[in-house]
């Protein structure tokens, strides 16, 4: 641990393993640097040449639309194709439905 930058923190407050590590935002590729007890399992260098545990990140204030002001669609664990396979079979279920109505069929009577 690094004592001047702890120094100012209460004993016993934070965990044994608080330190710093990399964020990696991966639909843009922006990284900050920041503190954090999270878990890592990857390692990445960062701009200061030293190497620190990544943490990857599906959106960041670079990325989120609320910040940008652009309407970004990321679609990172599909759930925009999954809608629409979805929307898609009960789209033709419902065609059919419409299809075998009485209403809808050609034949004719002969009386």
């Amino acid at each position: 641990m690094q004592p001047e930058i702890l120094s100012g923190m209460k004993k016993e407050t934070h965990p044994e393993n608080y330190r710093f590590v990399v964020f990696k935002d991966m639909s843009n590729g922006y990284e900050f640097l920041s503190r954090s007890c999270a878990d890592a399992k990857e390692t990445t260098k960062f701009e200061d040449g030293n190497e620190y545990p990544l943490i990857k990140l599906e959106i960041s204030y670079k990325s989120h639309p609320f910040y940008t002001g652009k309407l970004n669609l990321v679609d990172t664990a599909g759930r925009i194709d999954k809608f629409r396979t979805r929307y898609q079979r009960h789209n033709k279920a419902a065609d059919k439905a419409v299809e075998a109505t009485p209403e809808n069929t050609t034949e004719t009577s002969e009386d």
